[in-house]
């Protein structure tokens, strides 16, 4: 059978490997929706013209990725993150008794600017490229939870330009995607815990030199490149982080 669609990638990795890095750009180009069925093994098969059993184990291997999710009696979907909340996903404020409480959010800044050597290591940036700034308050009952500042690649996130401030809304990563075309497929973070400086405190209201939690977070697209980079700050006092494991 002679595929319609040949594959690429080096010829030394396994077959098996090489549709999965196929199949992996077109989820990264957004030829593959988030949320929506990929072709069928059957179609696979025939597109690429290789053994189901190729197919199948591309398809288990993304499905282990995190990046496909099978649904018994409906296919195979390009797993969409859960954006009830982001904070459902990557941290989450809970209250004494376990209640979880979602912030709102207020954009404080949005500029376009030189990125920092520890921006540009985070995102892997060319030489020479912007940034898109943001700093932002997540806030509960007007009391700020959180202080965030977000750097995103100004050549995939330049539309987020001709956006007003209050436009935005409560989360991002959909945003991202219906102006930007970027899907945040994952993330990487680091907890740590320091002292507010001066800045910090005021914007959280607590003395200056009180511990604070640092969340900093990569968060990066279907292919693994980095698309965000944000440290968000709360007070430790009365903190708590909950995180699911299974």
């Amino acid at each position: 059978m002679t595929p319609s669609t040949p594959l690429g990638y080096d010829e030394r990795l396994p077959l098996y490997q090489r549709l999965r890095e196929e199949m992996l750009a077109k989820i990264a180009a957004g030829e593959w929706l988030p949320g929506a069925p990929i072709p069928t093994e059957a179609e696979l098969t025939r597109l690429y013209g290789v053994a189901i059993g190729t197919v199948r184990k591309a398809v288990d291997t993304l499905v282990s990725e995190g990046l496909l999710l099978r649904s018994q009696g409906r296919g195979t979907f390009v797993r969409r993150p859960n954006f009830d909340a982001s904070l459902a996903r990557f941290f989450r404020q809970v209250n004494a008794s376990g209640g979880r409480e979602i912030p709102t959010s207020r954009i404080l800044v949005k500029a376009l600017q030189a990125p920092s050597a520890e921006v540009a290591t985070a995102l892997a940036l060319p030489e020479g490229e912007q940034v898109l700034y943001l700093e932002r308050l997540r806030m509960i009952e007007a009391r700020t939870l959180f202080h965030e500042d977000i750097w995103l690649p100004a050549s995939r996130f330049g539309a987020l330009l001709d956006i007003e401030a209050e436009q935005f809304g409560e989360l991002l990563y959909p945003l991202y995607e219906a102006r930007c075309g970027q899907c945040i497929a994952s993330a990487r973070e680091t907890l740590t815990v320091g002292a507010a400086d001066e800045g910090t405190a005021k914007v959280l209201a607590i003395d200056s030199g009180a511990p604070v939690v640092n969340i900093e977070r990569v968060a990066l697209g279907y292919d693994r490149s980095p698309l965000e980079y944000r440290i968000s700050r709360a007070a430790a006092e009365g903190f708590r982080y909950q995180i699911d494991i299974s």
